[in-house]
């Protein structure tokens, strides 16, 4: 049976300039009026919807450091054509969380704190380091792409000649805080909800985080192909569909076994807020795509690689959130709604993300257009070639869609 097709996204820029200019005007409010009197935090919850998308963004953004390992450091070469948009996105991905967490800081005018005044004893020393060094370790890496436009050759031939060692450090940031996010949680055994809190929660990022880097590249790919030919062939999107499937297993095997060895599978059984949220998260994001990836006509299919990695990535956004959010309700016992301000806030930064990709992957030498995989010759030409799901030229396609 065919998968269906999914409609084109059209007309997105107007909504994506409202959300901009919310985001600049929420924004202006936080830092005129400070955050009490523009977000629902407070002393009892004074983590919110903000570092629950940091989260989001850092975990997205790890196909950087995936990919980087794979290819340049592993010889991994087949999967040379997703390095840019890797790096891309974790670029991306990191700018913003940086955006975040000047917005969320309550003196944002002590931004520079970590820098000289060091707390080796703070998970969020370490966390700062990493973040602040990553992301220029993430700039020397997408440099060459900018100048490559620009036919400036001689700085491209220097990056290349001391890049190794930066990627293996980048590599080594990146691994680093991914699990450190987890770690923030560590100290907070008693606030917690049993469901989420586990002291296997930096493995348990680390492992989703591979899982949901891929798929937000497989999502990029599939979103930006053109004329009908993807960016990424066929053969490379199964592959890493592959390798998202296992990490999901991989993750789904040690969430399960975490929660029978320290005796909480109750917490699960009982019918509450709590394990709802969880069966939604476990569901979405792990159980319904990995169920999917085992089939090859879903590995191999534009459609079915979309669903798939979509899942896996509104799955990964449900666990952050349920992380940061709604497993701490638990101890307080009250419940925290974001401000319409926090919203609208994280809201423009989303579309200021989703702007900056399309924009410079049109612009920039970022994909490389697969070339047309040759039929099997005992194999009959398929009558209709399956179109694809977005069109990258279509976003100023003046023809009617």
């Amino acid at each position: 049976m065919r998968l269906p097709r999914l409609p084109h996204v059209t007309g997105w820029r107007p909504i994506a300039t409202i959300l901009i200019l919310a985001g600049a005007l929420a924004a202006t409010a936080r830092f005129t009026l400070g955050l009490g009197a523009t977000t629902n935090l407070s002393d009892a919850f004074p983590w919110g919807l903000w570092i629950g998308f940091d989260f989001l963004g850092i975990g997205l953004a790890a196909s950087g450091f995936t990919i980087v390992a794979a290819v340049h450091l592993f010889h991994a070469h087949e999967y040379e054509p997703i390095v840019r948009p890797a790096i891309l996105t974790a670029f991306i991905g990191y700018l913003l969380v940086v955006l975040v967490l000047i917005i969320d800081l309550g003196r944002p005018d002590h931004f520079w704190h970590p820098l000289v005044m060091w707390n080796p004893h703070s998970v969020m020393c370490e966390i700062s380091w990493c973040l602040m060094l990553y992301t220029t370790v993430l700039s020397l890496e997408f440099a060459p792409i900018v100048l490559e436009k620009f036919n400036i050759h001689s700085p491209i031939k220097w990056i290349h000649a001391v890049s190794l060692p930066f990627m293996i450090f980048g590599v080594l940031l990146s691994t680093l805080h991914q699990s450190s996010f987890g770690s923030l949680y560590l100290i907070v055994p008693n606030r917690l909800h049993p469901l989420w809190y586990t002291p296997l929660l930096p493995g348990l990022f680390f492992i989703s985080c591979i899982a949901s880097g891929l798929s937000m590249v497989t999502l990029e790919s599939l979103l930006f192909s053109r004329n009908g030919r993807p960016f990424l062939p066929t053969h490379l999107q199964a592959k890493l569909a592959k390798i998202v499937a296992l990490a999901l297993a991989v993750y789904l095997v040690v969430r399960i076994q975490d929660l029978l060895s320290r005796g909480t599978l109750h917490e699960m059984i009982t019918l509450s807020y709590y394990s709802v949220a969880f069966y939604a998260e476990l569901s979405i994001g792990f159980l319904i795509p990995f169920a999917m990836l085992l089939f090859e006509k879903v590995r191999t299919s534009q459609t079915g690689l979309y669903v798939a990695s979509l899942l896996v990535v509104l799955g990964f956004a449900f666990n952050r959130m349920n992380t940061a959010i709604t497993g701490l309700e638990h101890y307080p016992s009250q419940t925290y709604f974001p401000s319409l301000i926090e919203v609208f806030i994280m809201l423009g930064i989303t579309a200021i993300g989703f702007c900056a990709f399309s924009y410079i992957a049109q612009y920039l030498p970022v994909f490389k257009t697969a070339e047309p995989e040759p039929a099997h010759p005992q194999e009959e030409a398929p009558s209709r070639v399956e179109e694809p799901l977005f069109v990258a030229s279509q976003w100023d396609d003046p023809r009617p869609s």
